[in-house]
């Protein structure tokens, strides 16, 4: 059995299914989905719809995106958000209205159960984007945090900077990571970083790699880090332009 982790899809379903099929994963794969499922390429109900059959096959987890925050609202209560519509809503609520899946409860009820978090058995945390308590994730955090933090993320960069310089003994310990044997996160593309990988920084990996813009959907096996890639969206998508 192994454990697989993938990264933010932003509506790309196309590159959902080849990346599924290029990993070849069975009934007997364990499934993290780190969040941001919809908002970006014109397929986010179908993504959606793909994801709860794979739950329905798969020991499956789902992690909220900031994203998915934005949708489920949505889907609930009919609120929208400017800032929501500028950045891939307006293509997921055509998405919803084409493929007929708006009125479907279970999409309801798959956004309703999303979780902020998720610890395995090994001590690994699995986060859409961070979280910035110094006790670790579940104490005297403010939930947002698990949607949009990024000091997580820059603060494992610098740590690793200053292993590498042989520092750590110079600096503060630190302590949000020191919690967990790994953490693993989305919300912030490598592509920033002109890597289209996931990038490993301190015992943290980042696997979004960029699928809402330029890049590819990444799935990573987190005991063997073996990863398998979608071709880059836009290529799946050609008349598209994906997230501004």
């Amino acid at each position: 059995m192994r454990i697989l982790v993938i990264g933010d899809i932003h509506g790309g379903y196309k590159a959902l299914i080849q990346v599924l099929d290029r990993a070849k994963v069975t009934a007997e794969d364990t499934l993290i989905f780190l969040g941001d499922y919809v908002d970006g390429w014109s397929e986010s109900a179908e993504t959606i719809q793909k994801l709860i059959e794979l739950s329905e096959t798969n020991s499956c987890v789902f992690i909220r995106g900031n994203h998915d925050l934005w949708c489920g609202l949505w889907l609930d209560k009919g609120a929208t958000n400017p800032v929501w519509l500028a950045h891939g809503g307006k293509e997921t609520i055509d998405s919803y209205i084409q493929s007929g899946l708006l009125t479907n409860d279970s999409h309801r009820q798959f956004f309703n159960e999303l979780q902020n978090y998720y610890i395995d058995t090994e001590n690994r945390l699995f986060v859409h984007a961070g979280f910035t308590s110094m006790h670790g994730v579940g104490k005297e955090e403010y939930e947002s945090n698990y949607f949009w933090d990024r000091t997580l993320w820059e603060a494992a960069l610098l740590a690793d900077k200053v292993e590498e310089k042989n520092l750590a003994d110079m600096l503060t310990s630190p302590k949000r990571f020191n919690h967990y044997q790994e953490i693993y996160i989305g919300h912030t593309p490598t592509t920033d970083y002109k890597k289209y990988t996931p990038i490993k920084a301190y015992n943290l990996w980042n696997v979004d790699t960029g699928a809402a813009f330029t890049g590819k959907l990444t799935i990573l096996d987190v005991n063997t880090k073996e990863l398998w890639q979608s071709d880059p969206l836009p290529s799946l998508y050609p008349d598209e332009k994906g997230r501004n």
